[in-house]
């Protein structure tokens, strides 16, 4: 997974504006901590702009698409976190979890660093319900989407004290995996394909199969026929989940 950041790392920045509803949401479940650990802190996304942020993750690319100088940035893995015990108030991370090739290991290094934890995740048991894997079907059996970890595997590692539903707007800024639900015609954009790693690490065929349907659908009224209402919500519960867990 490292070596595929290394690649889409490259546009991230452009496809990846941090959502400013999502991020409200997640600086206050971090509350008063002062000094935050972003794991797999990547290009910066939602980081607080009030708190002392150390960012740490193992790709190049993706630290170099910062914008700012707000946080101290590191190199390095969640499963080995160059840091003291105790060194932080608060850890957070953003999509991330399903990347880590060893989340026990990860997560007993987020709790021996830091006090709390906050991360905002997607509970794998809402992925068949995501009307882009009826068009991308592969999605579902990528390796880091198999493994995605759920609310309760999480639990089963920290001391979780609430889980939160993160609705996802329809004008959502940030491309992740389902953001572009009421605007399906993004999700043909080369640029948000390759700053989204469920599109991006299908092979190229594959990719394109899926792209073909999707465009197909659309053109022809079928997906409005089945799916068209969604365009006129608001926001919808996609499976999105920010995980607050310890003191």
């Amino acid at each position: 997974m490292t070596a595929l950041y290394e690649t889409i790392g490259q546009t991230y920045a452009a496809t990846r504006v941090p959502d400013q509803r999502i991020a409200a949401q997640l600086v206050a479940a971090l509350g008063a901590a002062r000094t935050v650990l972003n794991v797999g802190g990547g290009a910066g996304n939602y980081e607080p702009v009030d708190k002392t942020v150390v960012a740490v993750d193992p790709s190049v690319t993706m630290l170099k698409q910062r914008t700012d100088n707000i946080a101290v940035v590191v190199q390095g893995v969640a499963e080995a976190l160059p840091f003291a015990d105790n060194s932080f108030e608060a850890a957070m991370g953003t999509f991330t979890l399903h990347h880590w090739p060893d989340l026990a290991r990860g997560l007993a290094e987020v709790k021996r660093v830091a006090t709390r934890q906050v991360f905002l995740m997607y509970e794998p048991s809402y992925a068949h319900n995501m009307w882009i894997v009826k068009y991308f079907p592969e999605i579902l059996d990528l390796p880091h989407e198999r493994r995605a970890p759920s609310v309760n595997d999480i639990s089963s590692l920290l001391s979780v004290t609430e889980v939160q539903v993160v609705p996802v707007p329809c004008d959502c800024t940030d491309g992740f995996g389902g953001a572009y639900w009421a605007r399906p015609e993004l999700y043909l954009e080369p640029s948000v394909q390759a700053g989204m790693s469920m599109l991006a690490v299908l092979p190229d065929q594959i990719r394109a199969t899926g792209t073909r349907r999707l465009r197909h659908a659309l053109e022809s009224g079928e997906w409005d026929a089945q799916y068209g209402h969604m365009r006129t919500q608001d926001s919808a519960d996609l499976g999105y989940r920010l995980i607050l867990a310890g003191l």
